[in-house]
Order: C-alpha cells, then sequence, then structure tokens
C-alpha cells in the first residue's frame, strides 16, 4: 500500500467535495429567503433585523455597549428599550445595596435619648414582633431599624409570642444604655429592581401607596412586580406615609434603575393598624440610608 493518494483517488476525492458543496447551496426549508441571500457565510445585520426583529441601530448600538460595566459582580437585568435589548446593572449599584434585604439574623445595640425614649414602635403579627415605626433621628434610626423588621430579642429575652403591649413595656424597662436587640431584616418585603423606559416610566400605578396596575410588557410586569402591595421603599428610602406625588417625585429624581421594596397589602394594613397617616407622614424616618 501507497503512503500517498493515487491520481484516482484524488478524483474521487474532489468529486465529493463538488457534490457536498452543491447540497449546501440547496435553500433550506428551516432558513429565511433573507439569510440564504445573504452573500456571505452568516447572515448580515439587516437580515437580523428583518429575521429576529431586533433594533440594532448603531446609535443603539452604541448606548448600550456603552452601559455594559467592566469587571465586578455584574448582573444583567431585562430592560424595557426599543428593540428590548439588556440593561446591565452592577451589583455595586446604589440602589440595591441601599435596599438590600440581608438574610440571617443581626444584632444592634442601641440606648435610649435624654427623654428615654428609642424612636420605635412594634406591632404583633403572628406570634411575631415587627417594627411598626421608626423615627427620623432617633437611636433607632441611627441603627438602621427598619419598618417591618421582625425583633426575635430583647435583652437577650425572645420575644415570640408576645403581645404589642408586653414589647412596648419590654422597651420601657429596657436600661438607659447598651440595649441588644435580635433583629430579622424585613421578612414579609421583597425589593424588585426595574428599569426606566425612553419616557421615564417603570410601568406600574399606585395610589396611596398602593401598587393598583402594572403597564402591559413594561419593566415591572416582566421584573415580577404584583399589585395589591404597597410600597416601602424606593432605592432603600422609606416612602410610607408619603403623597402619592412626593413618592412619583422620588421616582423621578431616582436614575435609569430603580429599586423598590413591597409588602403585600394585608400584612401592611395590620402592621400599620390604629397608626394614624399624620403619624407616618410626620415622624416615620424618610431620609436616604447609608450604605
Amino acid at each position: 500500500m501507497s503512503l500517498y493518494p493515487s491520481l484516482e483517488d484524488l478524483k474521487v476525492d474532489r468529486t465529493m467535495q463538488a457534490q457536498a458543496t452543491q447540497v449546501l447551496a440547496q435553500p433550506a426549508a428551516i432558513m429565511p429567503a433573507s439569510v440564504l441571500a445573504a452573500p456571505g457565510l452568516y447572515p448580515n445585520l439587516a437580515d437580523l433585523q428583518n429575521y429576529m426583529g431586533l433594533s440594532l441601530s448603531e446609535e443603539e448600538l452604541q448606548l448600550n455597549l456603552s452601559l455594559v460595566p467592566s469587571g465586578g459582580n455584574d448582573v444583567a437585568v431585562p430592560c424595557i428599550l426599543s428593540g428590548g435589548l439588556v440593561a446591565p446593572i452592577t451589583g455595586n449599584d446604589i440602589g440595591l445595596r441601599r435596599a438590600e434585604i440581608k438574610h440571617g439574623i443581626r444584632e444592634v445595640v442601641l440606648c435610649k435619648d435624654e427623654n428615654g425614649k428609642m424612636g420605635l414602635r412594634l406591632k404583633a403579627v403572628d406570634k411575631g414582633v415587627f417594627v411598626q415605626l421608626v423615627q427620623a433621628n432617633s437611636p433607632a434610626s441611627l441603627v438602621g431599624l427598619r419598618f417591618g423588621d421582625q425583633i426575635l430579642q430583647i435583652d437577650d429575652q425572645s420575644c415570640a409570642g408576645w403581645s404589642s403591649d408586653r414589647a412596648h413595656k419590654a422597651l420601657k424597662k429596657a436600661g438607659q444604655d447598651r440595649i441588644s436587640i435580635i433583629v430579622r431584616d424585613r421578612p414579609f418585603q421583597r425589593t424588585v429592581t426595574l428599569q426606566k423606559d425612553s419616557t421615564g416610566h417603570v410601568g406600574f400605578i399606585f395610589k396611596k401607596g398602593q401598587i393598583t396596575s402594572l403597564v402591559k410588557d413594561s419593566s415591572a410586569a416582566r421584573n415580577g412586580l404584583l399589585t395589591n402591595h404597597y410600597l416601602c421603599e424606593i432605592n432603600g428610602q422609606n416612602v410610607i406615609g408619603l403623597k402619592d406625588r412626593q413618592i412619583g417625585d422620588i421616582l423621578a429624581s431616582c436614575g435609569r434603575s430603580v429599586t423598590v421594596t413591597v409588602i403585600p397589602t394585608i400584612i401592611f394594613e395590620h402592621i400599620v393598624k390604629q397608626m394614624s397617616s399624620g403619624l407616618m407622614k410626620k415622624a416615620m424616618d424618610h431620609s436616604i440610608p447609608e450604605v
């Protein structure tokens, strides 16, 4: 046997290559005509626009490429822009960090002010004790307590099964300094990150702080926001008790990405029961949290 192919073998090989080329040249039923008409092996940009319905103008490509973060803990979240391209959000986004609901439990240590107050009101829900109100510039506010946080212990006493009155009595009996409170971050609440469209909207309608409807195919709808929920925070800033116009102003002042913290209506109304709207508006801490 020869180490090299014969002349006849080479002729057969060339014949097979020509036949394969003819087969590849036959139109395939699964490929669109615009792609098959492309002069090269791959479809050009115009063919992709027609076939896949993408909006890939040079301006939009440059806009979206300029948004791609460099390094870090990056996540890409769908954004309702023209063409439905992706708007990246970095893991260091300030709104996400301010609104973060941490897992597990933590301890905060606080003291009473000169009037013997902490600026904290509690409410019993389902045999648990939850933060009903955190007053602005109070010791409770300074240690980072928020509406909806669950209080598990006060000075080594378990709060499970306590009534609201018993919880307040425990706070009143606590010493002036070094009051230890074990907390679970807002177990009834969740955060949803949204992206504004070209008109500056994220796609939900609210009345008196409650989400009443969603806009079809909006960022709110696609990211899983639900109706029958109350807005608790926007980018980590408490908005409970504010007028709708004030909430709208906060939403408008946010950048392209907005993280909202929401709570089911039935839980919200139970927690704020017997608390006046005036108290929520005037006493509630609406400051922007530090991170």
